[in-house]
């Protein structure tokens, strides 16, 4: 007797628990009032996704408090900026979540010793950057993959971005936009005075880079993990967290992939 094979069984469940996120702005405020009396709201720890409503900022945010939950953060725009939200409708959300396509992006670790020589750990999703505090420019060390690179850069910062962040502050920086599916980071220095000429270096994403800052006491500079900073720091050691992952969902034909194509061809 031939056996007969056991039915397909399609495992897709309809989504039915959402946790909305919203900024505290009026426009994201109205639009959290208005989606959860039509959609329900859960907390973040029972959704199986959380939408965020605002700008860039608070999906940073909010990718930060999910770090590691794994759940999915799908965005709507009810910000300024929006690069990295969904157009917002109100209309037809559970088909938009259901199809969306998912994007996978890793973290960068930060590690900043500081004068006192206290140890400190942040995680950053576009970029951690170094910056003078004073006047004066900052003189840096750049060491990468254990051999120094550049004995001195003075100028008024660096920062080494991920191809998610790389539309961002890196970009106002003049570098190089990435595709997300590169496996680079971006070195990018801010306002470079010595050598002058240097634009900053393309990395291997599993590069690691070591700065350290040279003549701290008469040039401090502070670290910055995309929104935590630390003041006065002698060195500081970035790379990405490959074991960590986090999920952002983006329209069909609008990924955050497409997006990134697209901003290097705006007039």
């Amino acid at each position: 007797m031939v056996p007969v094979p056991p039915p397909i069984v399609d495992h897709a469940m309809p989504i039915e628990k959402i946790a909305f996120v919203a900024s505290p702005h009026e426009e994201a405020q109205e639009a959290l009032a208005r989606l959860t009396a039509r959609y329900g709201n859960v907390p973040p720890g029972k959704a199986e996704i959380i939408v965020a409503l605002g700008g860039d900022g608070l999906m940073l945010q909010t990718l930060h408090d999910q770090m590691g939950d794994g759940k999915p953060i799908y965005g709507m725009n009810r910000g300024s900026v929006g690069f990295l939200m969904n157009d917002y409708h109100e209309d037809g959300l559970l088909a938009r979540l259901e199809a969306a396509e998912e994007t996978t992006i890793h973290p960068l670790r930060m590690v900043a010793v500081d004068s006192h020589g206290a140890r400190h750990e942040a995680l950053a999703i576009n970029e951690v950057s170094l910056l003078r505090e004073t006047y004066q420019a900052a003189k840096l060390r750049i060491t990468v993959d254990g051999r120094v690179r550049l004995e001195e850069l003075v100028c008024d910062g660096l920062l080494v971005a991920t191809p998610a962040g790389s539309t961002a502050y890196n970009l106002s920086a003049h570098g190089p936009i990435l595709p997300l599916g590169a496996q680079l980071l971006a070195l990018t220095p801010i306002s470079a005075f010595r050598p002058r000429r240097w634009r900053g270096a393309l990395l291997r994403h599993s590069a690691s880079v070591r700065v350290d800052v040279l003549e701290p006491d008469k040039r401090p500079v502070s670290a910055v993990a995309d929104h935590k900073e630390f003041r006065s720091v002698r060195n500081v050691t970035v790379e990405e967290v490959a074991d960590m992952s986090l999920t952002m969902l983006f329209d069909e034909h609008r990924n955050l992939d497409e997006r990134i194509i697209a901003e290097q061809f705006l007039p």
